[in-house]
């Protein structure tokens, strides 16, 4: 269709298309409230993959057709989200398959080496993330819980409340 379009032709239409699309992704998220872009489950890791590969198609559709099926695209991503975080609150059973548990990978200055072997963290990555808590003492860490999201929250000081760690899964 654009066959004997010039690169300044190429470039204008990525730049529309693009800002388009950038438009369209804020509109969603303006609907469907800033939970979109979170980290909280690995199905909003995904959401966000999927969002990114599909701006990307947009931007560079070589036609109207391409362009809105990416857009539409989008909105499925939104709406299949929506009704996702929908699910997961109303029903336990969802819950659990779609979220993964907090594993614990040291507790009470101890290093869970079944745990580490489990998740495929490497020791020196987790001692990596203990330096980045500004931990100096071992014994002061009474947890350290690879998240739901794969992030890590070093826990230490003199005291733990139970309530912190009271969905944690000891492996």
């Amino acid at each position: 269709m654009f066959v004997d379009d010039t690169w300044l032709d190429i470039a204008l239409r990525g730049v529309l298309l693009s800002v388009a699309a950038m438009v369209w992704i804020v509109l969603l998220i303006r609907i469907n409230g800033l939970r979109s872009l979170s980290k909280m489950t690995n199905f909003d890791f995904v959401m966000t993959v999927a969002l990114g590969s599909l701006v990307a198609g947009a931007a560079q559709a070589s036609d109207w057709k391409g362009f809105a099926q990416s857009m539409v695209a989008m909105a499925g991503l939104f709406l299949v989200q929506y009704a996702a975080a929908r699910l997961r609150k109303s029903a336990a059973a969802a819950e659990q398959v779609m979220q993964n548990e907090p594993v614990f990978l040291m507790r009470d200055g101890i290093f869970l080496e079944e745990a580490l072997g489990a998740t495929r963290v490497a020791k020196s990555d987790l001692v990596a993330k203990l330096r980045e808590a500004n931990v100096l003492d071992l014994s002061q860490v009474r947890a350290v819980v690879l998240e739901t999201t794969g992030d890590v929250s070093v826990l230490h000081g003199e005291k733990l409340q139970e309530t912190l760690i009271e969905n944690v899964k000891r492996l």
